[in-house]
């Protein structure tokens, strides 16, 4: 009876650990192919990051950290799912260097047990590295 117990549990937590998303990284030139691919990019910098270097075209910045590191999940996700074509959608994440876009993959990868979803490694700069071209982000207040 033991055993089977034993059995039981292993292969519930076996089952769980095969089942579980996966992070991937990306290059810039994955992430290029991909938005041919029909892949939802999502750019989480802030506002001020866009105007700085733009976007990848293509893109949708939808914020997820903000200036304290603190994030709604929540919203974030209401966004996201507004955006989606499908639930199987790939997403990829894109912040500065990789960091924070890491983070938050793991977060929907980990927590959420979402697949389909990758990373830009190193970030915008890796894109603006490469001479790859960004599209302008303007406030309300500014002309493009």
């Amino acid at each position: 009876m033991l055993i089977k117990h034993a059995f039981i549990l292993f292969f519930l937590f076996a089952t769980k650990i095969l089942s579980a998303a996966e992070l991937i990284n990306l290059t810039a030139n994955d992430v290029s192919n991909e938005l041919n691919n029909n892949a939802l990019v999502i750019d989480i910098r802030t506002p001020q990051e866009w105007q700085q270097t733009g976007i990848i075209s293509g893109s949708h910045p939808i914020m997820f950290f903000d200036r304290n590191g603190k994030y709604d999940a929540e919203k974030w996700l209401a966004e996201v799912k507004k955006l989606q074509t499908s639930p199987n959608q790939e997403i990829i994440l894109v912040c500065r260097s990789g960091g924070r876009s890491g983070k938050a993959g793991h977060f929907l990868t980990n927590q959420l047990n979402m697949s389909h979803v990758s990373h830009l490694s190193n970030g915008i700069s890796s894109w603006l590295k490469e001479k790859r071209p960004t599209q302008k982000m303007c406030s309300p207040t500014q002309t493009c």
